[in-house]
């Protein structure tokens, strides 16, 4: 088995980490020297499961890994765009929303341009083991890989995103059966795209709409359904004054808030992210069932204020049974696929939970710079990244804060550095 030893270790070559990467660099070339960032895949890919051709990215290019901090960085977005001779097309396209194509090469041309801050790829971490002191304390980490080798830190990051939402409703279907919109583009792929299938599409917002859209496209013979709770699609809620609530500057306004408060902001905002449309894709669908009921030839239908009250297999097709919200009546949807526009776990990850029930922590919680409560006297420390919306607001799993959060959390990083070297001499030597 093969062991190595870091001061820093990031999990996930995602925007968030990277980011991180990027500030550790300008604001910590020291350390950067010292940090490892592994990747499960063989590269670094944006949405790899939703990566289409023809999405567009919902935030503007300036939201990028470092421009809301550092306007000059050479790891901009518009450089990148210069650098591989594109700025004066995206120029001329006029458009603050680059296509999410765009964005993935943009991510890879920053871990390409890494020059101190390592990344390994095809490294896939299976589990987190804190090394503990007498007194309970975690001293240290050990990162456990698939391939059986380990990786020792002291500064751990998890940037690794959360966990795929599969409903309760479809576990006793064959996984290979389903496909959810994380792997909706290698799931897909494995099927006879000129085939009759009858395809469910479960969910109501970009996701499932984006999948519902490619499978009519690719899949000229496929009859599409989908199924929602809600009345219908609606579009993002883009107000400008709405848009506020994803300044970095409001992160701390929303740390301070009351509980009921930060429920409320959430409440609010799901519309921004989570339970709306674009507007160009809205206004295709309807068209295209439009069109299509113009010419007597419908392949795209809408179930609307359903819910799923069962799912089974028979024979060869899945069978979903239906309730209809407004009469309380059921009814029986039979498909050959099943795409899964279901979003993510609420909790937090399960290597999140693995690792703090090993470290023996009751609860999971995050200070303001986004570190684990670890127990009194840890000479480690963890942060994470991305999964601390009850606590930082809605943008913390999106590109509008990274900039800003990595600087907050290479700051703490080196604050602890310092207050962990000053208090060195003094320290009693742990008991052997």
């Amino acid at each position: 088995m093969k062991h190595q030893e870091v001061e820093l270790l990031a999990l996930g070559a995602g925007p968030s980490n990277l980011a991180l990467a990027v500030a550790l660099e300008e604001l910590a070339p020291e350390l950067a020297t010292r940090t490892l960032i592994i990747e499960q895949h063989e590269n670094v890919v944006w949405q790899r499961g939703m990566l289409l051709p023809w999405t567009q990215s919902q935030v503007s290019f300036l939201k990028d890994l470092v421009t809301l901090r550092n306007p000059q960085s050479r790891f901009s977005f518009v450089n990148h765009l210069h650098s591989v001779g594109r700025l004066s097309e995206f120029v001329n396209l006029g458009s603050f929303t680059p296509y999410r194509m765009e964005i993935s090469n943009y991510l890879l041309w920053v871990a390409e341009s890494l020059a101190q801050v390592r990344i390994e790829y095809d490294r896939r971490c299976v589990a987190v083991e804190p090394v503990l002191t007498e007194d309970g304390g975690v001293e240290r980490w050990v990162v456990q890989l698939a391939d059986g080798s380990t990786i020792g830190c002291r500064t751990l990051v998890v940037g690794a995103g959360r966990d795929a939402h599969i409903p309760e409703v479809f576990g006793t279907l064959p996984r290979e059966r389903i496909i959810h919109s994380t792997q909706y583009s290698q799931g897909i792929a494995g099927l006879d795209h000129d085939a009759p299938h009858r395809v469910a599409v479960i969910g109501g917002a970009q996701s499932a709409a984006e999948m519902l859209w490619a499978t009519h496209q690719n899949m000229p013979n496929a009859q599409c359904t989908m199924v929602m709770r809600s009345i219908g699609l609606n579009g993002y809620e883009s107000s400008k004054f709405t848009n506020e609530l994803f300044y970095a500057s409001f992160v701390d306004e929303f740390h301070r808030s009351r509980p009921d408060a930060r429920r409320q902001l959430l409440g609010e905002m799901h519309r921004t992210n989570y339970a709306g449309l674009s507007p160009g894709l809205l206004e295709n669908l309807y068209r295209q069932i439009y069109l299509e009921r113009l010419t007597g030839q419908e392949r795209i239908r809408m179930i609307t204020m359903a819910e799923i009250a069962g799912a089974r297999l028979e024979g060869d097709e899945i069978v979903l049974t239906l309730q209809d919200r407004k009469s309380g009546g059921y009814d029986e949807l039979p498909c050959d696929v099943l795409l899964l526009g279901t979003g993510f776990d609420r909790r937090m990850p399960g290597l999140i939970r693995d690792l703090a029930a090993r470290a023996g922590l009751g609860e999971i919680g995050v200070d303001r710079f986004y570190k684990l409560s670890l127990p009194a006297g840890s000479g480690a420390s963890c942060y994470l990244q991305g999964v601390n919306e009850d606590t930082h607001g809605i943008a913390d799993s999106l590109l509008s804060t990274l900039a800003n959060r990595a600087e907050e959390i290479v700051s703490d990083i080196q604050g602890s550095n310092a207050a962990a070297e000053l208090l060195a001499p003094f320290a009693l030597p742990i008991a052997s």
